[in-house]
């Protein structure tokens, strides 16, 4: 049973490092800009919006364009901050030769 117990020590192990790696992603920050810098938003790396700043001429278009690059902004930064996520997951866990974890 020597097995079972490198593998509670490699759980627990990995489970500090998950633990760190969040606490490290809630305090990166991505900026994205989109629509040729009319709007950029600010996200950290658990996916939480920090801020939005829109530029003012943005702000004189027509209210269905506005919603749409708005949109694919926030599409975009989400996207962003879940790549950034699942690749920094990704080092803890490869290499531990759990099924779904690497």
């Amino acid at each position: 049973m020597a097995g079972v117990g490198k593998l509670m020590k490699q759980m627990k192990k990995m489970q500090q490092q998950m633990d760190s790696l969040q606490e490290d992603l809630s305090a990166r920050e991505l900026e994205i800009s989109s629509g040729g810098g009319a709007i950029t938003l600010k996200i950290n790396g658990q996916g939480d919006f920090l801020g939005i700043k829109l530029d003012p001429e943005f702000l004189k278009e027509d209210a269905s364009f506005i919603e749409e690059t708005l949109l694919e902004a926030i599409k975009e930064a989400a996207g962003k901050a879940k790549e950034l996520n699942e690749t920094e997951m990704g080092k803890i866990t490869q290499g531990m030769g759990i099924p779904g974890l690497g």
